[in-house]
């Protein structure tokens, strides 16, 4: 049974190749996205940027705004919402 079920279903074998490659590069994707030390390292760019008079003080404060949002949601808590 296994045998005709593998004929059967071997003309999908490169979409299931490309369904699986699609879901590998997103896992990683978004490890990459979600890492800590990823957004950090952006963190000390944008520094770096606004430092070398690449970017403005209000374009350094939006993009490091956005970067500790990220972190925040990260580690579950609210970015913007004021502690009791």
């Amino acid at each position: 049974m296994g045998l005709f079920r593998g004929l059967l279903l071997l003309p999908l074998a490169p979409v299931r190749g490309v369904v699986w490659l699609s879901e590998q590069i997103l896992e990683q994707a978004s490890l990459e996205v979600n890492d800590p030390a990823v957004i950090y390292q952006q963190l000390a760019e944008v520094e770096e940027a606004r430092a070398a008079g690449e970017i403005t003080a209000g374009e350094s404060a939006e993009a490091e705004e956005m970067l500790v949002a990220r972190l925040m949601r990260m580690r579950g808590g609210h970015a913007g919402e004021a502690e009791a």
